[in-house]
């Protein structure tokens, strides 16, 4: 519940880590359509982050001077942040990250709401994304997930599909 202590807080990130950020970036941008917002290479760690999300033109310009757009960065709403410790793009006996859908199990996936689950689903398809559900498979239909690069699972669905599955499906939890 939102209170005076709390009414300016802001859902910025959720953070996956990467194998490659080549594969990734060209994922979330060319696949998703998300924009990189802006990215962040620490040479003495040896990690990189890239912050990407939907941008529109009425979101306004994007800060040039480097502060002012790490500002907004950090203040944006609902970003995904891909963590790359150098060299596991490069390393053979590097066998991936959790993808937190086997055991032990614990994150499960992001979601993506779409206009029209099936009509995104053929664009993936045609782009040759791996799919762990397709729209019509299992009992909760038009709704589906893919796999980014590092095997991380993500839904896709709409609000109004989702809105007629819990009106159907759910029994209403306080």
């Amino acid at each position: 519940m939102m209170t005076d202590e709390t009414a300016n807080y802001v859902m910025n990130q959720t953070m996956l880590r990467i194998r490659d950020p080549e594969k990734s970036l060209r994922f979330y941008q060319d696949v998703l359509g998300m924009t990189l917002l802006d990215g962040y290479d620490f040479e003495e760690m040896k990690f990189s982050l890239y912050f990407l999300g939907y941008h529109d033109d009425s979101d306004g310009p994007m800060p040039q001077d480097r502060t002012e757009r790490a500002r907004w960065v950090f203040g944006r709403k609902a970003l995904i942040e891909l963590t790359h410790n150098w060299g596991t793009e490069e390393d053979s006996d590097f066998s991936g990250y959790h993808d937190g859908n086997e055991e032990p199990r614990g994150f499960g996936h992001i979601g993506l709401s779409v206009p029209d689950v099936y009509a995104a689903c053929k664009r993936f398809e045609e782009l040759g994304v791996e799919f762990v559900k397709r729209p019509d498979d299992g009992s909760m239909k038009g709704l589906a997930f893919i796999r980014d690069p590092d095997g991380y699972w993500i839904e896709i669905l709409s609000a109004r599909g989702s809105a007629d599955l819990i009106s159907k499906l759910a029994i209403k939890t306080p």
